[in-house]
């Protein structure tokens, strides 16, 4: 890159994308509310919105296993930021696209993201999308991240979306809303931790609007210490089409997790299921591993690792 991260940014940036620095492939990099770094491809193009803050992406068609980074860091308080990010992504283009925020907040002041992103998926089109949240720092300031995912699938078209919380994060509202058409596929992992007086809230939205369209959505949460979650889902078959959705959560100590379903049938053929399971982890798994010399705590931070895995 061709401007210098600090060891605290890129440690921040490792957090959410796995990678201290990018060598390969397109990427767009914003920090504290501005524009950082970028780079284009031949066949991905990254450009500055006029009328709002945000960039669009932009695929070309038959594009084929190329790497998109467009992460974003905060690293003073009292920073709160608005972006639209626009995908369009071509005719049976095949790309990977890693986001998320990471926001490092050591004094008093309040620190927000809220991402809006729209994704436009032509005929064929496979985007597998990562998304990771992390929150650090030693100040009292909140950190806040607000993320809203819009999903538009054309005939064909998959979209794989990898959604996880790390921890920190004291406050986050994560909406997603997706209208899907004939044969497409629209695939949801979400995880999240949250302890302390965090809140988590999550919205998702689907309409299957083509015949043989799919949703199947896991989020898997745990709520530690005083922390509290909320899971809204809407699943609207408008025709032949399946949907799936599982919401399955371990409350710990003060906890609170509330799951409200909502499916919705509109044809004979369409197949909506949901399911939810919420309760604290088992006695018998604690036993079993102290049994092994664990102690209790280090038998649920394990239990805990292989649930959100």
């Amino acid at each position: 890159m061709e401007k210098e991260l600090t060891n605290n940014e890129k440690e921040l940036l490792k957090k959410i994308t796995d990678k201290e620095e990018f060598t390969e492939g397109a990427y767009n990099i914003r920090k504290n509310g501005e524009g950082f770094v970028r780079k284009t491809t031949e066949n991905v193009d990254i450009v500055s919105k006029k009328d709002k803050p945000g960039i669009d992406i932009i695929v070309k068609e038959n594009t084929k296993n190329e790497f998109i980074h467009i992460p974003v860091m905060i690293t003073e308080s009292g920073v709160n930021d608005l972006v639209y990010n626009d995908f369009y992504i071509g005719k049976n283009a095949e790309v990977t696209i890693i986001a998320g925020c990471g926001i490092h907040n050591d004094k008093h002041m309040l620190s927000r993201h809220d991402g809006i992103h729209s994704f436009y998926l032509e005929e064929g089109a496979k985007v597998k999308y990562v998304e990771k949240h992390y929150g650090q720092g030693e100040g009292t300031g909140e950190k806040i991240l607000n993320p809203k995912t819009v999903v538009n699938l054309k005939k064909g078209a998959t979209l794989e979306m990898d959604s996880v919380q790390i921890e920190g994060v004291d406050s986050t509202i994560r909406e997603t809303f997706g209208e899907l058409e004939e044969d497409s596929n629209f695939i949801v992992s979400e995880k999240i931790m949250t302890h302390g007086k965090q809140y988590a809230k999550t919205v998702f939205n689907v309409k299957l609007n083509g015949k043989n369209a799919s949703t199947h959505v896991i989020s898997r949460s745990v709520a530690k210490e005083n922390s509290k979650q909320e899971f809204f889902s809407n699943v609207e078959g408008n025709t032949e089409c399946y949907g799936h959705v599982e919401c399955d959560a371990i409350i710990m100590d003060n906890g609170t997790v509330k799951a409200v379903p909502e499916i919705l049938a509109n044809d004979v053929d369409a197949r909506l299921i949901h399911e939810a399971a919420i309760g604290k982890i088992a006695g018998e798994q604690l036993t079993k591993l102290m049994t092994l010399g664990l102690s209790e705590k280090e038998a649920e931070a394990k239990i805990v690792s292989g649930f959100l895995k």
